[in-house]
């Protein structure tokens, strides 16, 4: 399975892993760890984009003022205005590693317009979407609000975007294992339904016999004959196979290669023709 294929999946936000292993808003950079199992996987990029500097965080603000400043959004309101803020980053449908600590940059130069959980919620979804990790993975640079490289992405979280990728096509190709397994189940139990429907409208042995024979009660086998009619029912109706005239058989009337005229005829050239001219002895 290829990037491409993973990315289409619904991958995105695995069980309970981007928010269980995303560190808090005021964790320090230093002691933010790098896991091959964070679910943002971008595991101290996700820890210091969320996390202020130390000694140049802004004073906090009354809850009720912040509330005041900052509009209510729900998560798609919030990620589309910041794709119409900032398209160099977060537009276009091509994802970039993010600069560092790029959520102070987004309260600096959009003042009161999100909030700090707001921002929290969205980077983390960000950073976990797979098509991020892909990005991330690969590339060699971070970059800020404006689409500009501005820093060398580290090779050990391009080592755990790898790392989480080969996490989640494991865990797909297993669902798909598990998906396939259940589906060729349900065929090959409505199979042997329809076998036992068949013969049990062909049987001549008593109903105790029959269940015996086919491994069945007496008990079970109303159901399990219930549901194979239900099942006939709604296949759709066979079409009927064209007959066919049999390979050996030959076209009658006179103009028939194989009709007694077709014959005479044959018989009447030869006589026309005559002999063959063989050299004399």
């Amino acid at each position: 399975m290829n990037d491409s294929s993973l990315e289409t999946a619904d991958l995105n936000a695995p069980e309970g892993s981007n928010e269980a292993s995303a560190p808090a808003a005021e964790t320090p950079v230093a002691v933010a760890p790098v896991t091959a199992n964070d679910a943002a996987v971008d595991a101290a990029a996700a820890a210091t984009d969320l996390a202020p500097a130390e000694g140049d965080a802004a004073p906090a603000e009354p809850a009720a003022a912040t509330a005041k400043a900052t509009p209510e959004m729900s998560p798609a309101e919030c990620a589309a205005k910041l794709k119409a803020l900032f398209p160099a980053i977060f537009g276009g449908g091509v994802f970039k590693p993010l600069k560092l600590r790029i959520q102070a940059d987004i309260q600096e130069r959009a003042p009161a317009q999100f909030s700090k959980a707001q921002l929290s919620s969205f980077l983390r979804r960000h950073t976990g979407n797979t098509g991020y990790l892909i990005a991330l993975g690969k590339a060699t640079h971070r970059f800020d609000l404006d689409g500009q490289a501005v820093a060398e992405l580290s090779e050990e979280h391009r080592l755990a975007a790898r790392e989480e990728l080969a996490r989640r096509r494991g865990l797909q190709q297993e669902r798909l294992a598990a998906e396939q397994a259940e589906r060729d189940l349900a065929q090959t139990q409505a199979r042997n339904r329809a076998g036992l429907l068949h013969d049990f409208e062909r049987t001549t042995l008593t109903l105790p016999n029959f269940c015996v024979l086919k491994g069945v009660t007496e008990a079970e086998l109303p159901g399990l004959l219930e549901i194979a009619r239900a099942e006939r029912a709604a296949q759709p109706p066979r079409e009927a196979r064209p007959q066919f005239a049999p390979r050996n058989a030959r076209p009658n009337g006179p103009s028939g290669a194989g009709g007694r005229e077709g014959r005479d005829n044959k018989g009447g050239d030869r006589a026309q023709r005559g002999p063959r001219n063989r050299p004399a002895r």
